[in-house]
């Protein structure tokens, strides 16, 4: 047996039980082998029948004395009841619809029982069984027993016994962590490794075990991220000199003062643009830390050089919004400034045909571009590209960044400047974007009032509506947000097509009500912004579209229907939406959900205005996955590790930044390695 023998050809695999194993990604032995448990039962402790406790994971060790099936009169199921005794006692065990026991069992047999006994200490329902045999260990009782994720058809005891029988291959994998890092982490073998999360002796072995599993996942990834930093660097970058007056006066012109992160981050920035190595670095802030100006500071750099950048944002809405707030900032400097999205084609303002605005970046009379995917198009050539600015990072995967920076082989490779609005923790910062250098603003500008934010009682809702009522007469504008588009009676959540109807037929019949939603075509989606903006309407019904960037200054009051249905992040980012004026803003938080739980999540906003900690919350609660959309960023499946386990992941990329920078690449290291790149879209 190897490797890559089918699963169907060991013993009990038919074809039934394959396909069912082929839903949970059991193909070949290896699939087997890496098919984690996700946790364990601990039966390894050893108790006689007159010391059980009630309700207590326990073994028992006894010979069966009688064993009989018999059919339940009033539900029909078949009942199997055994009597098992040892030198204190004799307990009554039962199980439903087995009805194959009574022949696999016999009186006599020595067995383990491992299981939970009832209330009445008389009873064992339904435990894992085993005979006792001299020969070997057991698997499914009397130790710490590991638990798999199932699916219909397939049992723990199938999984075990399936593991059982390959054990002998473990050793046939190929260690391909170098033997100094297992050392200095006191790792075990690969081999050793998974004998230990599969047969655990107990919890400890089974976490040295998972620890070494993780480490092995996250080296892989790491690795892949830094080899992708190194052939980044392997090419020149354009060096950008620091304009320090011409910085200095549009500085002075500014209507505000910089913030001391705004400062730092700026220089951090500018220092990277002046070397010939590329920057490759995030710029990672809270909604309203003023990211947009450190970016301009930049950009300012750039340009004064005589070349050119690219400002690429994830949606159509947020890249012409980029192209006013710049065009304004950079008014004075008389700079040639284009828009580029899939509808939208302008220069200064001006409308202009794709094929003349091709023909003007190509020819270096554009200093900025700023668009959606159209940008990266093969036709889109920009002479003396020497800046390349990512908007919210997190939407585009490894490869469109790669292709963004790597585009034209006939040129220098260009900087690279990330930016994001969403706060994401230091460990998935370190996880997912483990080749970007980063610049974090903290502070918030001086003078921005706090939101105020409540968690709604359904009580209460209508002093709610009276207060919305008095904010629109005193002139401010409202969102709304909602789950979903269209009803949705199964899951009993809020649509905005619902919601629309309700505020604009029964609760503000006199007020103007827009609606919004990700099935509008761009066009309508802006035509509906622009409307918002220019006060056509006194609220606005949307689902989470605008929940990054969008700047309405007159909006005070974003309220959330069907919140439980959101994370803390996007709470946040929806709640960052208003508070953008001079006026006192606000956010109501409405759920149906009323659990415990969930009420303490929502609550947690009202009293944290901080987006990183509430991200780290998130995180906890929900998962990396939920929160990030890690699927989007090109990370492979972890089967046992989180980019929650920060640790590890330092620990990873420490590793993996020194084996790429001494070159110590074994051949089987780059064999796994090639592997995983391809899954995380490296190529």
């Amino acid at each position: 047996m190897r490797l890559e023998t089918p699963i169907s050809e060991l013993t009990r695999v038919g074809k039934t039980t394959a396909v069912r194993l082929k839903s949970l990604g059991i193909n070949r032995v290896e699939d087997l082998i890496f098919f984690f448990p996700f946790r364990y039962e601990d039966y390894s402790q050893i108790k006689s029948i007159e010391d059980l406790e009630p309700d207590e994971a326990v073994s028992i060790r006894g010979k069966v004395q009688l064993i009989a099936n018999r059919r339940s009169f009033k539900t029909r199921k078949n009942i199997t009841e055994a009597l098992v005794g040892d030198e204190t006692g004799s307990l009554k065990v039962v199980w439903f619809n087995q009805p194959y026991l009574s022949k696999t069992l016999k009186v006599g047999d020595e067995v383990f029982l491992s299981g939970k006994v009832d209330e009445s200490r008389v009873q064992m329902v339904s435990p894992d069984y085993e005979k006792i045999s001299s020969s070997k260990n057991t698997v499914h009782t009397a130790r710490l027993v590991p638990i798999y994720h199932l699916t219909s058809g397939i049992t723990q005891k199938q999984i075990r016994f399936l593991l059982s029988q390959i054990k002998s291959i473990f050793s046939q994998l190929d260690d391909y962590i170098p033997s100094d890092i297992l050392k200095k982490y006191g790792y075990p073998s690969l081999a050793q490794a998974l004998n230990d999360i599969h047969f655990p002796n107990d919890k400890k072995v089974a976490d040295i075990a998972k620890n070494r599993l993780k480490f092995d996942e996250l080296f892989l990834v790491q690795l892949a991220i830094q080899l992708s930093r190194a052939d980044l660097n392997n090419n020149s970058a354009l060096k950008v000199a620091f304009i320090e007056k011409a910085t200095k006066d549009f500085v002075d012109s500014l209507p505000f003062e910089l913030t001391a992160d705004q400062k730092k981050c700026s220089w951090e920035i500018i220092q990277d643009l002046g070397k010939d190595k590329i920057m490759n670095r995030l710029l990672e802030g809270d909604v309203g830390s003023g990211k947009t100006v450190v970016v301009a500071l930049a950009i300012l750099n750039v340009i004064l050089n005589g070349y050119k950048v690219i400002m690429m944002a994830p949606t159509e809405i947020l890249a012409v919004q980029h192209y006013h707030t710049l065009g304004k900032i950079f008014k004075k400097q008389k700079f040639n400034i284009a828009l580029l999205t899939g509808s939208k084609k302008e220069i200064n303002g001006e409308k202009i045909s794709k094929s003349k605005l091709l023909i003007q970046l190509e020819a270096g009379e554009v200093d900025l571009v700023i668009g959606t995917h159209a940008v990266i198009q093969d036709n889109v050539k920009i002479k003396d590209l020497a800046l390349v600015i990512v908007d919210e990072q997190h939407r585009f995967g490894v490869n469109q960044r790669k292709n963004l920076v790597l585009r034209d082989k006939k040129q220098l490779v260009p900087h690279f400047l990330s930016m994001t609005a969403t706060p994401i923790p230091r460990s998935l910062v370190l996880a997912l974007y483990g080749d970007l250098d980063l610049s974090l603003i903290k502070q918030m500008p001086p003078g921005r009032k706090p939101i105020i934010t409540k968690l709604v009682n359904e009580l209460d809702r209508f002093k709610a509506y009276d207060f919305i009522q008095k904010q629109i007469v005193d002139g401010r504008q409202v969102f709304v947000i909602c789950p979903l588009i269209d009803p949705s009676d199964k899951l009993g959540v809020k649509s905005v097509k619902q919601e629309f109807e309700k505020l604009d037929k029964d609760v503000f019949p006199d007020l103007n009500i827009g609606l919004m939603h990700g099935r509008l075509k761009s066009k309508d989606k802006e035509s509906v912004m622009d409307d918002f903006l220019e006060k056509k309407f006194d609220i606005l019904v949307s689902t989470s579209v605008i929940e990054v960037g969008i700047d309405v200054p007159n909006a005070s009051i974003m309220m959330i229907e069907g919140a439980d249905r959101f994370g803390l992040a996007q709470l946040h980012q929806f709640r960052g939406r208003v508070g953008r004026g001079q006026h006192q803003s606000y956010c109501f938080l409405f759920s149906d959900n009323n659990s415990v739980q969930t009420q303490k999540r929502l609550k947690y906003l009202e009293s944290s205005s901080d987006g990183f900690s509430l991200a780290e919350k998130d995180l906890k609660l929900r998962g990396p996955g939920e929160v990030y959309g890690v699927k989007q960023s090109g990370m492979p499946d972890l089967k046992v590790a989180s980019l929650t386990d920060v640790d590890i992941i330092e620990k990873a990329q420490i590793e993996s930044k020194k084996i790429v920078k001494n070159r110590e690449i074994s051949t089987k290291l780059r064999e796994k390695l090639n592997k995983i790149r391809l899954s995380m879209h490296f190529e």
